[in-house]
């Protein structure tokens, strides 16, 4: 191990990793050994975005750290923790706001509710995520959110306030101009905020074959109202109803041609 962390440790990786499972490791091995040598890369090629420790009281690391000799004292300077041993893989459809809306639910539901800091600053910091991702939010909810997890921080009783709001302030710090993009642009850009998302057939490349249509839960898929076939195309194209679409993302899976995508 390391001069402040000796022997080894015991990580359940897991995410976007090609080998997911327990791994055990010296102290002081490299976040980018675990993940690339022993996890063997994202998988499908994807990019790595970041990695979460320390289970939903940790915070996310970037690329920029994941040369950091990690023990127990590292992982507390880069913003994140040891916690349970958790690591988690996220790649470029991972949505930090949607990631750090999950984790502040479940300490919504884990608070014991003695302290007010923790028993209203979770809920107050999961409101405003749960806006922000729905393309509520105003730029005002970035500052909101780092004071109330500030006050967590310091004032709560225990290490889960105190260490709840982890996370989201990872990520604002990190990854800024993706809240932003949720606030001012209305955008995801790694697709996961159903709010914020349309389903979208191309007629150029629809073939009009209704594989699309007959895996659509929500009966969300229909031919176009004019019954235009496009030329070289023997079936008329088919188009999404936006007012029916629950963006389950079946038709993107049925459809064999990649004529539906994410806007």
């Amino acid at each position: 191990g390391t001069n402040d962390s000796k022997g080894t440790k015991v990580f359940a990786l897991t995410g976007k990793i090609e080998n997911s499972g327990l791994v055990e490791v010296p102290m002081g091995t490299t976040l980018r050994d675990i993940i690339f040598e022993i996890g063997g890369g994202i998988k499908n090629g994807k990019k790595f975005k970041g990695v979460q420790t320390g289970g939903p009281s940790g915070g996310i690391i970037t690329e920029d750290n994941l040369d950091t000799p990690i023990d127990f004292g590292a992982l507390i300077r880069l913003g994140s923790m040891m916690g349970s041993g958790g690591m988690i893989v996220m790649d470029e459809d991972d949505c930090v706001v949607d990631v750090s809306k999950f984790y502040m639910e479940f300490c919504v539901d884990e608070s014991c509710g003695k302290c007010s800091p923790c028993r209203i600053g979770t809920r107050q910091m999961h409101m405003i995520l749960d806006k922000i991702s729905k393309g509520q939010g105003t730029m005002d909810d970035i500052q909101k959110l780092e004071d109330i997890g500030s006050a967590m921080r310091s004032c709560s009783l225990c290490a889960l306030g105190q260490s709840a709001p982890n996370p989201t302030l990872s990520t604002i710090r990190k990854f800024r101009q993706e809240y932003i993009d949720h606030i001012q642009n209305k955008k995801c850009v790694a697709g996961k905020c159903k709010d914020l998302l349309s389903f979208v057939v191309d007629p150029e490349t629809c073939i009009g074959c209704k594989l699309c249509l007959k895996h659509c839960p929500a009966n969300a898929i229909v031919v176009n109202e004019a019954g235009e076939v496009k030329p070289g195309k023997k079936l008329p194209y088919v188009v999404i109803d936006q007012s029916k679409c629950i963006k389950c993302g079946a038709c993107i899976d049925s459809c064999k041609f990649k004529s539906i995508s994410k806007k």
